[in-house]
């Protein structure tokens, strides 16, 4: 039996990463991963595909749409979509290429195959048992669908399927407004699907900022898609080329209604995956949701066993994910492994992008605290109407008494990568002032941030 210091299981985000800072730690690492790549969902079937797609269909809406108001004249640009699901697949290729050569430059083992725990300190791969001194439990998640719809991948599907789709359809429905739904959503709409949104809240992206709610479903109205709120659909009769979506809305439950779709995206969350992994066997608690339980060093109630990611409780983030387990390296290396679950930011890649971090308004307001809020519209920065994004804003959210950052929110042009200003300020503890008094390079899209954090005192210049 093969011995090691460290075996995680899964090579998603959480896990590959885990495994590249326990190698430079110093420990023998192994990982198991039974696709045939490495990388999990989110570059195989999810972040990295989607995010090729909505790269690629929304350069195809600034040509259909805003290329002649620029001068740019010419044949309109065609879609061949059997080349643009090439363009994605080598964009996954050349990541998780790259991740398999991180593992060999690291000397971290890849065992390929589907791990089962038989023991502490043991794990089985096929007919081949290891040992190791630590297990890491790395195994992602999977889509969860609703009771009674049957997932075929070809007219009902999940994110995978979405991303797989033999042609366009003419006809598409969503059920569910979260990240995943109107980002997929977002792409067919712009390759001429009819792109319907059911959902059984009364807002888009339920949890987020009611501001952005409201701008960023007025905006998407704007390109095209459609918002069913309030419905609660009850199943999808799928046929070998159709599909019909049965729901009622809240006000009116007696009231069948139906919506006609050559293809059913469900996107109502996603739940852990542990198949197989005998957990139960194990005696590992688990969450009433399914998810495994860890303490705040992410060890399990078995000793030498522990989890990370989407398996747990938290943000099914990506980037949650690897942030746990640079920590839970840095744990078993006998170090101090540190997440912050404060400042984990969350975004949204349409166009335009949302952000979000910390606390929002509503929350505080309901703790009983009345926060300060400083709001800029990107109408007021030149950058951002120079390429027609002007709709969206950014809000910070700062401590009455202290004038301390809270949380934020941006509707805008390059969201994803602005929020950051936000989170490293979040972890200085820095003031809404300290932003105010940081000179911000004109012209760029990150001077509306600044110009929200003057608004949380004296009052914006450009508003």
């Amino acid at each position: 039996m093969s011995q090691y210091d460290v075996i995680i299981i899964g090579a998603g985000p959480g896990g590959y990463v885990s495994a590249i800072r326990c190698a430079q730690l110093g420990l023998k690492t192994a990982v198991v991963e039974g696709r045939e790549t490495l990388g999990g969902t989110c570059l195989n079937v999810g972040c990295i595909p989607s995010k090729a797609l909505l790269h690629a269909t929304h350069s195809l809406h600034e040509a259909q749409h805003n290329f002649a108001n620029m001068g740019l004249k010419g044949k309109t640009q065609s879609v061949d979509w059997k080349q643009m699901k090439s363009y994605k697949d080598d964009v996954i290729n050349q990541n998780t290429g790259g991740i398999e050569f991180l593992f060999k430059k690291n000397k971290v083992d890849w065992i390929k195959g589907w791990a089962t725990i038989p023991a502490a300190g043991k794990v089985q791969v096929g007919d081949t048992t290891y040992e190791t001194k630590n297990i890491v439990v790395a195994s992602g998640s999977e889509a969860s669908a609703l009771p009674g719809i049957e997932i075929d991948e070809k007219i009902v599907v999940t994110s995978t399927g979405a991303l797989e789709l033999s042609k366009i359809p003419k006809k598409m429905v969503v059920i569910g407004a979260g990240v995943i739904g109107l980002e997929l959503g977002s792409v067919y709409a712009r390759l001429g699907s009819e792109v319907t949104v059911v959902e059984y809240m009364d807002a888009v992206c339920p949890g987020m900022d009611k501001d952005v709610q409201r701008t960023f479903k007025r905006i998407l109205e704007k390109q095209g898609l459609k918002f069913v709120m309030g419905a609660a659909v009850s199943g999808v009769d799928a046929m070998k080329t159709k599909a019909k979506v049965n729901y009622a809305t809240k006000k009116k439950p007696d009231e069948a209604l139906v919506l006609d779709a050559d293809v059913v995206l469900v996107s109502t969350g996603r739940k852990p995956f542990t198949d197989g992994l005998g957990l139960d066997a194990l005696g590992v608690k688990m969450t009433e949701r399914g998810q495994i339980a860890t303490d705040a060093h992410w060890a399990t109630n078995v000793a030498g066993i522990y989890a990370i990611g989407d398996v747990i409780e938290g943000p099914m983030l990506a980037h949650k994910a690897e942030d746990e387990g640079m920590a839970v390296a840095e744990t078993i290396a006998g170090k101090q492994g540190h997440v912050n679950y404060g400042v984990i930011p969350g975004v949204v890649y349409t166009t335009p992008e949302v952000a979000t971090v910390g606390q929002t308004e509503d929350a505080l307001k309901a703790a009983g605290m009345k926060p300060k809020v400083g709001k800029f519209s990107f109408m007021g920065n030149a950058r951002a109407k120079a390429i027609g994004q002007g709709e969206g804003f950014v809000k910070l959210i700062a401590d009455p008494e202290t004038d301390r950052l809270l949380g934020a929110a941006i509707i805008g042009p390059a969201a994803g990568d602005m929020i950051h200003e936000i989170c490293v300020a979040m972890e200085f503890g820095a003031s809404a002032e300290d932003i105010a008094l940081t000179c911000h390079a004109h012209p760029t899209y990150s001077e509306a941030v600044r110009e929200a954090a003057l608004s949380c005192g004296s009052g914006a210049i450009h508003a």
